[in-house]
């Protein structure tokens, strides 16, 4: 496979090449848009990707490798800031890595609910409803497939039978097939099951053009840091600085537009410091105010889960996709237009954060993580310093809504979870339940349990949400164009309004071909 090109090599400071389009991040979105410009023999499009290629690398292609990528060489590893009700020792994982969190992730592939939508443009985001987005669905390249029957191990076939004995759910076969409100059953994913390899979206979109070099017009800028957008005294973006592997820094110039695809922890912090973003945050670190946008870093979501592990009378069956290929979602609430409970079935003892409290691992176990998918809590990021290396802080205020919604659904899904796992035929696979432990019984116990071992599903989203054109905390319009700074968009999961109810890469992917149509007309 021929590889990309090299990253940017410049003297300090010195001209860079221009470009029609450059797009900042190699990621999930930015890998689909820059494939999508250089269809267009005519254009020319630099992609420019904080970290190494992918490419020949079986321990990023790899699906079932996932869990050594954590904490690696190709995770940022944000911390997040003290939280005053849940866990303040979670890591966001945000790859750094051609393909991005696509590159890195489990690769659970929902088609995003109607009702997802429908919140979207309730919250301004007109043009974006179900009937409109669905048919970006079946221009993915990516190859979206049900867990492979040699991947469906009979410790999780057992507890799809069950959940749906204990709870009357019905078996999913195929999630994306049609839309749901409750169901258990094998996910769908995006990979390859006779090999376990990927199908990110730097494999789908990028790969094939690597090889056949046909796609002239796409420049690679791996290893290259985007530090600032240059923004004309017109208020017109105008290209991007960045640093090499070698520390050489240069502009990249766009003639036409720059597209933000960094991620909705890098998108915000690039927007904040090239003084875009909130006048009293950027005056308080001496940054330049180019345009002072209030909503950027604002709104930061996240599917907040915790976990129930039980120890199994021996080991697992070792065939497995990624070590959760199954998993239940419960419509507690009638009202509700989908689900308002999810869980991950995890053929694996996941006890990092139950650790912390001093529980131990068992030698063979099994997990269910009660997962929220509509949080009502709302964080924030912010810089702490104008220095381009000093992390962004993450303030993700988890379980801070008024009503509790949060938390009281996690102890809601820890009581279902003991209803599945009392339940044939997985109840036969277990010997006792670790953690929390059947000692913690009231709504009190749960809920700080389930709180204090919380942790992130890798879902960070809505740090410069979409909005009407007359909404002041908006930070993008319907067309993703960034309100007051022209040549600029932004496509990412930072420009969610709110969060999917369901795992969010497909809902990125979507929004890439969605971006790229817009760009193209104008």
């Amino acid at each position: 496979m021929q590889r990309p090109s090299p990253t940017a090599r410049a003297t300090a400071d010195g001209p860079g090449e221009v470009f029609d389009y450059v797009v900042v991040g190699g990621g999930t979105a930015g890998s689909v848009i820059a494939s999508r410009l250089a269809e267009d023999p005519d254009l020319t499009v630099a992609l420019i990707e904080g970290g190494p290629s992918d490419v020949d690398r079986p321990e990023v292609l790899t699906l079932r490798r996932w869990q050594g990528l954590l904490g690696g060489e190709l995770d940022y590893d944000y911390p997040t800031v003290a939280q005053p009700r849940g866990n303040s020792l979670i890591r966001h994982s945000r790859a750094r890595v051609l393909g991005g969190c696509s590159s890195h992730n489990t690769l659970i592939s929902f088609r995003p609910l109607p009702s997802d939508w429908e919140e979207w443009v309730a919250a301004g985001a007109e043009g974006w409803g179900a009937a409109a987005m669905d048919p970006y669905f079946d221009r993915l390249r990516n190859r979206i497939t049900p867990v492979g029957e040699a991947d469906r191990n009979a410790v999780a076939r057992d507890f799809v039978t069950a959940a749906g004995e204990a709870l009357g759910v019905p078996h999913v076969e195929g999630f994306n097939a049609a839309p749901f409100v409750e169901g258990a059953g094998f996910f769908d994913l995006a990979y390859h099951p006779e090999t376990n390899q990927r199908s990110s979206a730097s494999a789908a979109y990028l790969h094939p053009h690597l090889a056949a070099g046909d796609r002239p017009g796409l420049r690679l800028f791996l290893e290259t840091r985007a530090l600032r957008l240059e923004v004309d005294a017109d208020g017109r973006a105008t290209g991007v600085r960045v640093r090499g592997a070698d520390g050489a820094t240069a502009v990249l110039g766009a003639r036409r537009e720059v597209v933000v695809c960094a991620g909705a922890v890098d998108t915000p912090r690039l927007l904040l410091l090239s003084g875009i973003g909130p006048r009293e945050q950027l005056d308080r670190l001496g940054i330049e105010v180019r345009h002072d946008l209030p909503g950027v870093g604002e709104n930061l979501l996240d599917h907040p889960e915790s976990v129930i592990v039980w120890e199994t009378d021996g080991p697992i069956p070792e065939n497995s996709a990624m070590d959760s290929d199954a998993g239940l979602f419960v419509r507690r609430d009638p009202a509700s237009p989908g689900p308002d409970l999810m869980f991950h079935f995890y053929q694996v003892p996941f006890t990092d954060n139950p650790e912390r409290l001093g529980y131990r691992r068992p030698a063979h176990g099994v997990s269910l993580t009660p997962n929220v998918p509509k949080p009502r809590s709302r964080g924030r990021l912010y810089l702490t310093s104008a220095d381009p290396d000093v992390l962004p802080a993450l303030d993700f205020r988890y379980f801070t809504d008024p009503g509790d919604h949060d938390a009281r659904t996690l102890v809601d899904g820890i009581r279902l979870a003991r209803k599945v796992a009392a339940t044939e035929p997985l109840a036969s696979w277990l010997v006792r339940e670790v953690c929390p432990g059947p000692e913690l019984n009231s709504d009190e116990e749960l809920s700080a349990y389930a709180r204090r071992a919380a942790h992130t599903v890798y879902h960070p989203a809505g740090t410069c949400r979409m909005g009407a054109a007359d909404d002041r905390d908006a930070v993008v319009d319907p067309a993703l164009r960034v309100r007051g700074v022209a040549g600029l968009r932004v496509a990412d999961a930072s420009v969610f309004p709110t969060i999917p109810a369901v795992n969010p890469m497909v809902c990125v992917l979507m929004v890439g071909e969605r971006a790229a149509e817009l760009l193209r007309q104008g």
